[in-house]
């Protein structure tokens, strides 16, 4: 997808060196329809530059600041120089994902898609998140929950949410936390078995989280969570624990969550 508009000043752009010369480096925007900018020879590299050659070749990919945009003249002045190694990494990652994004779209929508569907489809995602690649990255984690901000009819979120969940690679943690259980009642062992299905979710656990319980060593059972981030796998580890902690205490018995593994076999 490239924009049909101009950079902002002070903005990063992706772009490919089409022409060199004596006084600078020509560069055409990958971002950006059509748009072409100048990096005059003292914004190439930093100190004394006698062959603009030494620091760029045709056909390299760069990334640049936008100095000055003058859109009567048709003029984008950038600076190479200023871009650090951190931020030209940066930006080179959100370029390739944008590029990823684009790949989706075409999968979810047809390679032959108009460009009046797909700007609608994109704008549509675009109001509610920074990026496409965001949209299909919640889309493929949360499903249709993620999208329902997005003016997009039912059958438009649906074919987002199937292409996001076929193609996306997610981001996962782990966390791992333990629970004591004992029940001194004669049917004790029954009460711990129900407490256990408690932790394990009885239907409750939110489709993007995996959660697990196993034993450790008496009284001691393990809670391993994986999520598409910390603060959703926290909550799971705790809401896991607290329901067998509910559970096996409505029996008679007692039960007490913590992180680190206190018994010493397996």
């Amino acid at each position: 997808m490239r924009y049909s508009g101009w950079p902002d000043q002070g903005e990063l752009v992706v772009g490919k060196v089409d022409e060199i010369t004596d006084f600078g480096v020509f560069v055409d925007l990958e971002e950006y329809e059509d748009k072409r900018g100048l990096a005059h020879i003292s914004e190439v590299a930093s100190g004394w530059i006698k062959n603009v050659r030494d620091h760029v070749r045709e056909g390299q990919t760069v990334v640049a600041k936008v100095l000055d945009v003058d859109e009567g003249s048709q003029q984008i002045d950038l600076s190479i120089k200023d871009v650090n190694e951190h931020q030209r990494k940066e930006k080179i990652q959100e370029w390739k994902n944008e590029q990823k994004a684009d790949n989706w779209m075409a999968i979810a929508f047809g390679e032959d898609v108009s460009d009046e569907r797909y700007e609608s489809v994109a704008n549509a995602l675009l109001a509610e998140f920074e990026s496409l690649y965001d949209a299909f990255e919640s889309a493929a984690i949360h499903g249709d929950e993620a999208l329902d901000g997005v003016d997009l009819d039912d059958d438009d979120v649906a074919t987002v949410v199937s292409t996001a969940r076929e193609n996306v690679s997610v981001p996962y943690v782990d966390v791992t936390g333990y629970v004591d259980l004992e029940c001194p009642t004669g049917d004790g062992v029954d009460h711990i078995k129900q407490a256990l299905q408690a932790a394990e979710g009885n239907g409750e656990v939110a489709d993007e989280v995996e959660l697990s319980v196993s034993y450790v060593g008496s009284p001691e059972y393990r809670i391993q969570v994986r999520a598409p981030d910390y603060k959703t796998a926290e909550s799971a580890l705790e809401a896991s624990a607290e329901r067998a902690s509910e559970s096996i205490s409505a029996a008679g018995g007692t039960g007490r969550y913590h992180r680190e593994r206190e018994t010493d076999d397996e």
